[in-house]
């Protein structure tokens, strides 16, 4: 009866709906594509879609799918028809299983929404069908086959419904289609409102995606942001061409090449030609060029290597030359390259596995190409494409306040400008030296989003944050109690020092062998370092143990997993890769063909034999058993740490533990230091790179051969382009890595490298783990027994505090100091509890729509403006000097007057540290 209450659908519509009908189950990937053109050839409405359902039922479904503030129900968006086709064909008692495995799988899962949680919980806990009918509007609305002039008015109830946006998702009104909407949302789309913001429940593989037009705007993009990026890898604060904002210069460049080029068909061979113009630039085009761009949105870590080498006021290597540069370079690049294929299993195709960090790349894609229903959501009618450029033009205008005519609202260090002369007032508050504890410390959005504030969860924020106030603590401790004679120097530097207070003069202990003289080393004695970076390294230190351990623990099943699917990958290379996935994700990629792991596997291999050229034919001092050494220790720690990135969004690599293993291999020894560092880091960061462009192709349903293409090609290009910057601005960029160099070109991450070659390379840890810091070799354990409490508080506590519990991320926290601080961090908790927390808590809807692409446009708007001013006005210095310009870099915070709480010249020695003929 309720069928012929429904409006007529013409032939054309039947054939619109036809793609949407189950296959065979929800594990076929064929049951998750669609006809996308023939969908959207003329409109739906919700009357003609869902036949099986009440409108009542039908409007549930779009307000779970927050498509409840659509402005007409018409002409329907193609996610809304999908999915409530889907729903209606569900079987229930399959819905029922799909719920109770998700109850399990995501109890602890800090990412999936409590109330969600409950919610299910409270479907599976009523008897069956018991509340089908409790809501007046559900009655009403299923009593239309009594009557069937019910019909006219139910549907003016549909819009009454809209109007008044009186549906509450979490209350059970119509409890089997509750049930089989809430599994839908596993089955077809899932559990996550931040991928469900950036992503389809379907997918077109018809849609163009590896065109040569692609590859044309990505070359051309790749080089120009390569060049950008690498040439302001060095500044403080870094200016970067984001993958943000270059898709705003891809979309155009596509669309460009849609209408110059003529609609021709090269023939390659029988079976196979290229098509230059195929139709309108695409989705799936754009995401492959973001994808391809995105290997050269940072700068490699070895660019590191090189100024720590060549440069004369670090080590003024002579002999590292171009060839040397490539081999290095090369090698390390591609040896993450490698490894990244492997780690696939364990981190992209699990659904837990989130990648936070690739959410705003993937909204902006979608705002620029893909077409809205008008919607009004919280007074808010702009569409996404139209705000991002309205937000991004004011940020662009914005930014020139603090970056150029008002500076002191960036480094805004106010609470010193009370009284500038006072060392504890500076040293604590401070945010060019200081420790940063200022409740306002910014209006600068390049450091207000330092941690990434609208991308990583909010409680992977908080717990960081923690962590950081955690390490303020024990910084101002060490440095009023003067231990380890840290009241001595700056409080907060990443810089090393002898035992006069003065930056370490590390040539003076470097013997003609480039290793350490060991009778320039009696007289110069060890280096000592700031109380911010002792605690830095502390943290490191129990950091790796702690992560390994607890990550591994807590995510058994999911990294056992991996691992079982890795293994018979190798056994059987023709093993569909996705046998063991279920969620929708991976069902819409398992149709398309995947890159076998042996493929990675002679990437790795060509890398490795590049590394073997490049310390066998340079005097690196480096043997190629370290180099394996390296490649192995990657294999045992990305596994956990890229697993924690996926989840949190915190990130940290095994650069300091690469150094003390090297370190203490090759005592003495800074060039196989740096060289292994080099090969220990960068593999690692690599391959994190390389699997976050993987789960962007994931969500986007972008074939893995042509991303594996793309990476390839994009690597290589990056690389030649870094070094030709590098090259450059070693010859040309006046006092470069020099702490008060004009252009800001002061290299922090440069220094911190050089420094932890003094400490672990030339000097060595066990010179600084037995004579000088020896409290910091048992941070190593103190990490490994955090392990047992934090696990029993997971297991024990309060699920409402333990399921947002992340101590990975607390003691990760505690790495922010020396040379950054507070300041850099503060601000954007404050961003990430207004927009990651209340926002996305009571305005779902608005969040969903609107929250990654301001984060993308506000980035937008900050790179076009710094890199505008750069060149018009700071290059070639027309500054503007006013009070607001100076004020910050005043006083002591500013670096001029006292620097330490104590002077050296007040010792009965004239000198602190260990006494001399003590060490050795």
């Amino acid at each position: 009866m309720l069928e012929k209450l429904q409006p007529l659908r013409s032939p054309a519509q039947e054939i619109q709906l036809q793609s949407l009908r189950s296959v065979t189950s929800r594990l076929d990937p064929h049951d998750h594509e669609i006809n996308l053109e023939a969908i959207t050839s003329q409109p739906l409405s919700l009357n003609e879609v869902g036949q099986q359902l009440t409108l009542f039922q039908k409007q549930l479904i779009l307000a779970k799918l927050n498509y409840e503030k659509l402005e007409s129900l018409d002409d329907l968006p193609v996610g809304a028809v999908f999915f409530i086709e889907k729903v209606q064909n569900l079987p229930i008692e399959e819905s029922i299983q799909i719920l109770k495995d998700a109850l399990v799988e995501h109890r602890n899962d800090s990412n999936f929404p409590e109330e969600d949680y409950q919610f299910i919980e409270s479907l599976l806990s009523q008897p069956k069908g018991n509340l089908e009918q409790s809501s007046t509007t559900g009655g009403v609305i299923n009593d239309l086959g009594k009557d069937e002039k019910v019909f006219e008015k139910a549907t003016n109830l549909e819009h009454s419904l809209m109007e008044t946006s009186s549906i509450n998702v979490f209350q059970i009104v119509d409890w089997e289609l509750q049930v089989k909407l809430e599994a839908a949302i596993f089955a077809y789309y899932s559990p996550y409102p931040e991928v469900r913001a950036v992503t389809d429940p379907y997918d077109d593989p018809s849609t163009p995606c590896e065109t040569l037009r692609a590859y044309v705007v990505a070359l051309v993009w790749t080089v120009i942001g390569s060049f950008i990026n690498e040439f302001f890898a060095h500044r403080m604060p870094a200016i970067g061409l984001s993958t943000a904002v270059v898709q705003l210069f891809l979309y155009p460049s596509g669309k460009l090449l849609e209408l110059i080029i003529p609609n021709w068909t090269i023939p390659i061979s029988r079976t196979f030609s290229i098509q230059l113009n195929p139709g309108p630039w695409s989705i799936k085009e754009q995401q492959l060029c973001s994808i391809f761009y995105s290997i050269s949105s940072a700068a490699p870590y070895v660019d590191s290597n090189i100024y720590v080498q060549k440069l004369a006021v670090f080590y003024n290597n002579t002999w590292v030359t171009f060839g040397y540069q490539v081999l290095l370079i090369l090698s390390t690049q591609f040896i993450g390259f490698g490894i990244s294929g492997i780690l696939r299993k364990f981190t992209i195709y699990p659904v837990k596995a989130l990648w936070p960090n690739v959410f705003p790349t993937l909204a902006l894609n979608r705002a620029l190409l893909i077409p809205e229903r008008k919607e009004t959501i919280n007074g808010w009618k702009i569409s996404r494409y139209y705000f991002f450029f309205l937000v991004t033009g004011c940020s662009f205008i914005y930014n020139w306040v603090p970056i150029y005519l008002f500076t002191s609202l960036s480094t805004f260090n106010w609470m010193t400008w009370i009284a500038p002369d006072n060392f504890k007032l500076a040293a604590i508050t401070g945010s060019s030296s200081g420790l940063g504890l200022n409740p306002i410390p910014t209006f600068d959005w390049n450091i207000l989003n330092s941690n990434f504030c609208l991308t990583i969860p909010f409680y992977s924020q908080i717990n960081q944050y923690m962590g950081s106030l955690i390490a303020f603590i024990v910084i101002v401790a060490l440095y009023w109690t003067n231990n380890k004679w840290t009241a001595y120097l700056p409080i907060n530097s990443n810089y090393v020092f002898d035992n006069t207070g003065n930056q370490y003069a590390t040539t003076s202990v470097i013997g003609s062998n480039n290793e350490l003289n060991e009778d320039m080393y009696k007289k110069m004695g060890p280096p000592y370092f700031s109380a911010a970076n002792l605690v830095v390294y502390g943290a490191f230190f129990a950091l790796y143990l702690f992560a390994f351990f607890y990550q591994i623990i807590t995510e058994w099943k999911q990294l056992s997993d991996g691992a079982k699917n890795v293994f018979l990958g190798f056994k059987n290379w023709r093993r569909p890769v996705y046998e063991n996935y279920t969620d929708a994700q991976s069902r819409m990629m398992s149709k398309y063909k995947e890159v076998p792991d042996w493929v990675y596997l002679i990437v790795l291999v060509i890398a490795f034999l590049l590394a073997v050229l490049c310390v066998e034919l340079y005097p690196v001092n480096t043997p190629v058993w370290a180099i394996v050494l390296m490649v192995l220790l990657n294999f045992v720690f990305l596994i956990p740490i890229t697993s924690i990135y996926s989840i949190t969004g915190f990130k940290f690599g095994l650069n300091v533990l690469a150094e003390i293993i090297v370190g203490y291999i090759f005592p003495g020894q800074y060039l196989p230091l740096i060289t292994l560092k080099a090969f220990g880091y960068n593999t690692d960061g690599q391959a994190m790179a390389f699997i976050s462009d993987l789960k962007t192709a994931h969500y986007a349903k972008i074939p893995p051969r042509a991303v594996f293409r793309a990476q390839l090609l994009s690597t290589f290009v990056c690389c030649f382009i870094t070094l030709a910057v590098i090259n450059f601005q070693l010859g040309s960029v006046k006092d470069i890595c020099t702490h008060h160099q004009k252009q800001k070109f002061s290299c922090p991450g440069d220094v911190t490298y050089y420094s932890s070659s003094i400490q672990f390379g030339l000097i060595g840890p066990r010179r600084m783990f037995d004579q000088v810091y020896p409290i910091l070799k048992w941070c190593f354990l103190i990490g490994l027994l955090l392990v047992i409490p934090a696990l029993a508080f997971k297991k024990f506590g309060p699920r409402r505090l333990t399921k947002h519990f992340q101590p990975t991320a607390i003691i990760g926290g505690m790495l922010v100091f020396a040379p950054y601080n507070l300041a850099y961090y503060t601000g954007g908790v404050y961003l990430s509890f207004a927009f990651m927390h209340h926002i996305r808590k009571r305005y779902l809807t608005w969040w969903e729509k609107y929250n990654y692409v301001f984060s993308s446009a506000m980035d937008a708007g900050v790179a076009f403006s710094a890199i505008i001013i750069f060149f018009a006005v700071q290059y070639h210095e027309k500054d503007v000097n006013w009070w607001g310009n100076t004020v910050s870099y005043e006083g002591i915070d500013g670096g001029i007057g006292q620097q330490s709480l104590l002077n050296v010249s007040n010792t009965d020695q004239g000198y602190f540290g260990l006494k001399w003929g003590t060490f050795s």
